[in-house]
């Protein structure tokens, strides 16, 4: 299962995750860290991040990115929103802030931060067949999201977060009159324009994604802060929102950090925030809004996982392939078979990860296997397994270890014929880790192979899925009698090693 990280960096806080990601299931959070940084105070009151500002900020970001570097990610993205855009410095940051975190930072726009959070949302709490508003008020600027049937329909970024207004409008505690005028009109003006794009059309949901929404959901159902997950999918209606506004605006910071479910640092910026949540739940005449803990690292944790990045660690390079294909063919292989024969393996492989748990580079063990096995019949048709083993393990193989090339050996000789086991001296002098990977590609290497058995691609298409702990494939192609028999023989050793059974079944027409 391959595994992911994400930074984002905001204007009041730094929030990283790291998640393993398991195909039809949420991704499962392996490590989350979050740091109030204040980024933008500099930015929104003298336009550059200030010395003081940008040195904490690199030393949170290398505390992060050691503790993902723990847990052997196949991909990160670090990215950076309201603040670093408007910071006249922000080249300068860019180059500290990417060294600290040893990886590139990208500074993106309104629209695909709001496209990530979107992603997130979607990944977290799928609205496939609903109309959703989705809100997020960061420090810097707050996104306003239309989704329909899952897909996004506008993303409208306006320059509403709760750092950025709280510089500009909260000049006394509590807050006066004038001010808080001034902050409400500002709040319309630069909601209009969402207004008129999205449209005030009904809405099946609206939902808050961040620090502020939680805060208040939290201080509505009373919640304590300690406890903040419990408020995921909680509901806070429109007037208990402006009944706690309105509470919000008359205490000082010391009232506000007594209220159950707000931190003693989001007291310091609560009213803003509150406030624009408010109007967006008046201007587009929102009954109540839920809240999600889903945000922009989580949204590129979706993304990473959609665009398959760290896939090429469990193919085999260009030089890899090059070399076993070279190989392949010195021994007489057939190549269209090897070709179709490796390409099930991998999508064996990958399809089942949440059963093998193997890590994603042994998938190019895998299929380099598949397109060896057959090389001992250029010795001999019997025992071919036994001469394919010995011409790999023998064979000059660039671009791989002498590990790699003895567990590819290993590979080819199991198969067909005997399971792995102690007798065998190949197998018992690996050690156990190699074992274990032994143990569970050599079915899918046995399957693979079936699924080709006449060598006559007679299988166009296979889908592999994992349905209450079975293992189902199936297959559209042609006269595939002998296809099938062939994965079934192979299937037992499959049961044997994984503990479940697996089928293989024709797609129905």
């Amino acid at each position: 299962m391959p595994r992911y990280a994400a930074i984002d960096i905001g204007s009041n806080s730094v929030r990283m995750e790291a998640a393993e990601v398991v195909p039809g299931s949420p991704a499962k959070i392996l490590a989350a860290d979050r740091e109030v940084t204040r980024l933008g105070s500099s930015v929104f009151q003298a336009g550059r991040i200030s010395g003081e500002a940008m040195d904490f900020v690199c030393q949170v970001l290398t505390r992060m990115s050691q503790t993902y570097r723990k847990l052997d990610v196949a991909g990160v993205r670090v990215v950076a929103t309201s603040a670093v855009r408007d910071a006249n410095n922000q080249e300068e940051f860019i180059r500290k802030a990417s060294a600290a975190v040893s990886a590139p930072i990208e500074i993106i726009s309104g629209l695909e931060e709001a496209r990530l959070i979107h992603l997130g949302v979607q990944s977290q709490w799928p609205h496939r067949n609903k109309r959703i508003l989705i809100l997020d008020i960061g420090g810097g600027s707050a996104e306003i999201i239309a989704s329909e049937n899952g897909d996004m329909t506008a993303g409208i970024s306006r320059p509403l977060g709760a750092v950025r207004l709280t510089e500009a409008f909260m000049k006394s505690d509590p807050p006066g009159a004038t001010d808080l005028h001034r902050l409400e009109q500002f709040i319309n003006e630069k909601l209009d324009i969402a207004v008129k794009k999205i449209g005030i059309r009904p809405f099946d949901r609206a939902i808050g994604t961040s620090s502020t929404a939680a805060a208040v959901v939290c201080a509505i159902n009373r919640i304590p802060r300690a406890r903040r997950d419990e408020a995921t999918r909680v509901r806070a209606t429109t007037p208990q929102v402006r009944k706690l506004y309105r509470t919000l605006r008359e205490l000082d910071l010391s009232g506000r950090k007594k209220i159950a479910g707000i931190g003693p640092r989001r007291a310091e910026i609560i009213v803003p925030g509150a406030a624009v949540l408010l109007k967006v739940l008046e201007a587009f005449h929102l009954p109540a809004l839920y809240y999600s803990t889903a945000g922009v690292r989580d949204g590129i944790i979706a993304d990473l996982a959609a665009r398959g990045v760290g896939r090429e660690l469990s193919h085999l390079n260009r030089e890899q392939l090059q070399h076993v294909e070279w190989l392949a063919r010195k021994y007489g292989v057939a190549a269209k078979h090897a070709r179709k024969v490796a390409l099930f393996a991998h999508q064996l492989f990958e399809s089942l990860q949440p059963m093998h748990k193997l890590p994603p580079e042994t998938g190019k063990l895998l299929e380099a296997s598949a397109h060896l096995l057959d090389t001992g019949h250029f010795i001999s048709s019997v025992g071919h397994h036994k001469h394919s083993a010995y011409v790999v393990q023998n064979a000059d193989m660039p671009g791989f270890t002498d590990r790699e090339r003895l567990l590819i050996a290993t590979l080819c000789r199991f198969h067909r014929k005997s399971m792995p086991a102690a007798r065998h001296e190949m197998f018992q002098t690996l050690p156990v880790e190699d074992k274990h990977t032994v143990n569970y590609l050599t079915p899918l290497l046995r399957i693979a192979d079936g699924l080709d058995s006449g060598q006559e691609q007679r299988i166009e298409r296979m889908e592999v899925q994992i349905k209450s702990g079975v293992a189902m494939v199936t297959l559209d192609g042609r006269d595939m009698d002998l296809e099938l028999w062939a994965a079934e023989r192979a299937a037992e050793s499959f049961r044997q090693v994984y503990g479940v059974p697996l089928f293989a079944k024709r797609k129905e027409s």
